[in-house]
């Protein structure tokens, strides 16, 4: 079964609360996944990490920053595919519907 971790200062870490939350397919209500519930230090690390993170964003040239929203935004669209079959099997819905879901949200 897939694990999913928290992703904290571009590190994957697993939790230490020992607690799990499952993810179910709603078509088939079968447990497609586990994420790890976070306790206390991975919130801290994470509000942390983030607060670390803002400054040099912000002192970021606005061109590059631009330009690394157009890399994401590439990278979102070259995966498309994989990411609305990700989608549908998290919400229940088509594919279809996902891919607009993400097309949508491009678009912001």
């Amino acid at each position: 079964m897939r694990e999913i971790t928290h992703f904290i200062d571009g590190v994957s870490v697993a939790g230490t609360s020992g607690r799990y939350g499952e993810i179910f397919n709603p078509n088939t209500g079968e447990v497609q996944a586990r994420v790890a519930l976070a306790a206390p230090a991975e919130l801290d690390a994470a509000v942390q990490a983030a607060i670390r993170a803002q400054g040099p964003w912000a002192a970021t040239n606005p061109q590059r920053r631009a330009r690394v929203m157009f890399e994401f935004k590439r990278l979102v669209e070259a995966r498309m595919q994989e990411l609305a079959e990700l989608l549908s099997s998290e919400h229940g819905k088509v594919v279809a519907d996902s891919k607009g879901d993400i097309q949508r949200g491009l678009e912001v």
